[in-house]
């Protein structure tokens, strides 16, 4: 019974340790500002970008319709 105790608080004592480690690496992630950098807002787009973009979508709309007339 001893060897099950001495297990028992072994376990215990690590189960301490990773819980003050796991605060810490908190902490840390919460200083930076998160885990994956992520940004706050909305994403604002050039209107360069947003016509090039909006270009792109027409000419694979375009490309689909034109699939649909050669059926």
């Amino acid at each position: 019974m001893s060897n099950l105790n001495k297990a028992v608080a072994t376990l215990q004592s690590e189960y301490s340790r990773l819980q003050r480690e796991m605060e810490r690496v908190g902490k840390a992630l919460s200083a930076l500002g998160g885990a994956n950098g992520s940004r706050r807002g909305k994403r604002i787009l050039s209107k360069e970008a947003r016509e090039r973009i909006a270009e792109a979508q027409r000419q694979r709309w375009a490309k689909v319709r034109k699939a649909k007339q050669s059926k």
